[in-house]
């Protein structure tokens, strides 16, 4: 006799997760029920970073959480995708915090740092005591990493870094920036401090999307790195790029959850919507719109804990993150779209997910490659022709 399935997990991908696993995603739901989607509408609408979140994340273990020792939580990497996507299930800016300090400024001191630069950095930002931000898109760079600018030379025991870098999360509340830049030692990644003379911040304001995340942008005139800033472990864009591969990772998961969340809503709405004499929801047009919504989160999330299951045993090309942000972050951007199209006028009021999630959603689709960029990814690995 067959039982109800979730709406939420048709193919019931919760029976083959660990038990360890479980715990972690019911553990962030509640936090993400209880602490995040009741203030996550006027964060949004006030343009504001929740930063007292930052506390209770840290204490949940979810900064730096794939990370062994260093005051971490050593979780596995299905297990940092449920993270994301029951955070991007309250708001994709949460994520987006949580992706920026764990996996492209946790990740890069522990794969290519000192054993110093890990002692200092690692477990203050594992507890939220410091925060950190990823420098690498420039203005005219965009998906074109290898058209930087910014750049360092020695000066003796230092290097003086000049340039500037644009659409950084949490630019202005980062304690520590790790920063990319061309050297005739080829490219580099500093840790640049923000007290250092010569270092700025600015943040950019009137976003329509992402308005309960930090963005802004980083400039550099003569700033004074001193060697023991530098990451020694890499010498070349494999650096960022390897950090780019650990976020989009995250994002593959991420946005099932804004597109769970606007599912979520229209069925709830269409219970209730009375429109010629009957609920919406037992109207075909509507069934289908929302079986389209279902097929594509369940397509959405075998992906990702196939991918999640390849990554922890250590055989993850970025070939196939790029077929899983591209397969995914559509999906979720178009399930938002609809969601807010079948809610009619409603749709477009903060009183309802839909819309923010949406808004949030054009963002996500674009950073960390934008969706052309993930498809000529898996061009090339068909083919063998770089078409960039």
């Amino acid at each position: 006799m067959s039982t109800k399935l979730d709406p939420m997990d048709l193919y019931d991908l919760r029976s083959e997760l660990a038990e360890d696993e479980v715990m972690v995603k019911d553990s962030v739901s509640r936090f993400v029920d209880d602490k995040v989607i009741p203030l996550m509408r006027e964060a949004f609408e006030k343009h504001e970073f929740p930063r007292h979140l930052i506390s209770e994340v840290a204490e949940l273990g979810l900064l730096g959480s794939s990370i062994e020792g260093y005051d971490c939580a050593g979780l596995n990497s299905v297990s940092y995708g449920l993270i994301c996507q029951e955070l991007e299930r309250g708001d994709s800016g949460l994520r987006s915090f949580v992706s920026v300090q764990s996996s492209l400024v946790m990740f890069p001191i522990h794969a290519y740092g000192s054993e110093e630069q890990k002692q200092r950095w690692l477990p203050a930002m594992a507890r939220g005591e410091a925060i950190g931000c990823f420098g690498l898109t420039e203005p005219q760079g965009g998906s074109d990493p290898s058209n930087m600018k910014t750049h360092a030379k020695r000066d003796g025991d230092d290097w003086i870094l000049n340039g500037s870098k644009m659409w950084i999360t949490n630019a202005t509340i980062a304690d520590a920036a790790i920063v990319w830049a061309k050297t005739d030692e080829g490219v580099k990644g500093f840790i640049v401090e923000k007290d250092m003379p010569g270092y700025e911040t600015q943040e950019i304001e009137d976003k329509f999307s992402l308005r309960a995340s930090v963005t802004g942008a980083l400039f550099f005139d003569n700033v004074r790195v001193p060697e023991a800033n530098v990451l020694p472990g890499v010498s070349s864009l494999k650096g960022p790029l390897s950090c780019l591969t650990q976020a989009r990772y995250g994002i593959t998961w991420g946005v099932i959850g804004a597109a769970q969340a606007c599912l979520n809503e229209v069925l709830d709405y269409t219970q209730d919507r009375i429109l010629f004499g009957r609920p919406l929801a037992n109207t075909q047009t509507i069934q289908i719109r929302m079986a389209e919504m279902s097929r594509q989160i369940t397509t959405a999330q075998l992906l990702s804990l196939r991918l999640g299951r390849i990554k922890d045993k250590g055989q993850l090309s970025p070939t196939q993150v790029s077929l899983a942000k591209w397969n995914n972050c559509r999906a979720a951007i178009d399930i938002a779209r609809d969601a807010r199209d079948i809610l009619g006028g409603a749709g477009i009021s903060a009183e309802y997910v839909p819309i923010r999630h949406m808004l949030n959603l054009e963002s996500v689709i674009t950073y960390e490659g934008t969706e052309t960029v993930h498809q000529l990814v898996v061009g090339k690995e068909l083919t063998g022709v770089n078409a960039f």
